[in-house]
């Protein structure tokens, strides 16, 4: 990059002048990612300061079976097939309870668009969990989920988020949204939820008083371009809404095994590459300087395995998911070691071991607790690593 453009791209980003499309694009281009990664780390300290929160959480899927067949999806399955399955919501239930141990206080639930579920399964599946879990936050379905309910139960979303909320909802999750541009769009989705209706839904969310977080799924067939141009799509909605509390960046997962069937449904990796450790950190870097109005970017450690989620810290993020018992949209994916669950311990560990002090949050990014931070004595105040 020209010397000259990185004095002005800078002095954009120490003044608070909101960065541009061009200015995105041309931060992808760089190679210097020591610098990308000292002018993100500035941003977050900013916000966040020495910081990085956390919440124990577990991830609840109650069926795998979808009617649409997305190109990236190891996850869904057809009707009939094997390994498909659906929960009575007493199942749901006795498994959500057993997950309460450590002090959970999330329950993440994402389901397969299934065809034959009636719409009331999925209030009372809510209301259930809340009567069994009453001090657990449900943050539940994506807007693609929301969308298909509109479809099977003639309802508005305005009306579905009013029923959901009433049985228990504190938060929509953020899928569904991967990368908006229709470039790449049409080649990578199988449903009906594009940008309009992704963006309709959390709106009326937002607008219910429900704060949401949005997510990017990157480093598959897209360019640095429709990055941008996604984040800055989500950029003027919380200009609008100001709902959004995190932005999540979700690394794509090629399908390395499938051990029940033997099928490769990941139609994507033939002509794809994941994307690198360097990759995924410029991807932090440049999303957190082009999102000047969300005040946090969380790594999600399954997605990017736990070393380069430390490293993600010290390039934009601030946010860490927490623990994770079993998480089958990913893990029916990959297969190159990323553990299935930390406990609280192993979160402290690795937070405080990336010179960064934890702090304990729920769903609504209140602070539950505040540990110590790193041992002085070991390492000096968190800088960006030099990669």
């Amino acid at each position: 990059m020209d010397v000259g453009l990185k004095r002005e791209l800078e002095e954009k980003v120490r003044s608070g002048e909101r960065l541009t499309r061009e200015d995105g694009i041309a931060l992808y281009a760089s190679d210097d990612l020591a610098w990308l990664g000292g002018l993100a780390h500035e941003v977050r300290t900013r916000k966040n300061g020495d910081v990085v929160h956390f919440n124990v959480n577990r991830h609840l899927n109650m069926t795998n079976v979808c009617t649409a067949s997305c190109a990236y999806c190891s996850f869904q399955r057809k009707p009939g097939e094997k390994d498909a399955y659906t929960m009575r919501i007493e199942e749901a239930v006795k498994l959500a309870k057993a997950m309460e141990g450590e002090n959970l206080t999330e329950l993440h639930i994402v389901n397969g668009l299934h065809p034959n579920l009636p719409w009331r399964y999925y209030p009372r599946s809510l209301k259930e969990l809340k009567a069994a879990l009453p001090n657990v936050s449900l943050k539940a379905f994506t807007a693609t989920e929301i969308h298909h309910f509109e479809t099977i139960s003639g309802l508005t979303a305005s009306e579905i988020l009013d029923e959901l909320i009433d049985a228990g909802l504190e938060s929509l999750t953020g899928g569904g949204a991967e990368i908006f541009d229709w470039e790449v769009r049409q080649h990578i989705v199988d449903h009906r939820t594009h940008w309009e209706d992704w963006s309709r839904i959390h709106r009326l969310a937002h607008e219910k008083g429900l704060k949401t977080p949005c997510t990017m799924l990157y480093g598959h067939i897209e360019e640095p371009r429709h990055r941008v141009d996604h984040v800055l799509r989500l950029r003027e909605l919380q200009d609008e809404t100001n709902g959004f509390q995190v932005f999540i960046p979700l690394r794509y997962q090629h399908d390395f095994v499938d051990m029940q069937d033997g099928k490769v449904r990941n139609r994507l990796q033939a002509r794809t590459q994941m994307a690198t450790g360097a990759e995924a950190l410029k991807t932090f870097a440049v999303s957190r300087l082009l999102f000047d109005n969300v005040p946090h970017v969380k790594v999600f450690w399954v997605m990017h395995g736990v070393q380069t989620a430390q490293l993600a810290l010290q390039h934009g993020a601030d946010d860490m998911d927490g623990s994770v018992v079993e998480y089958k949209i990913t893990h029916d994916a990959d297969n190159y070691g990323t553990p299935n669950k930390l406990t609280r311990e192993d979160l402290l560990d690795l937070i405080r071991d990336a010179g960064f002090r934890p702090v304990e949050r729920n769903t609504r990014y209140e602070i539950i607790r505040e540990y110590e931070g790193p041992d002085p004595a070991r390492r000096e105040s968190p800088q960006p690593m030099r990669v």
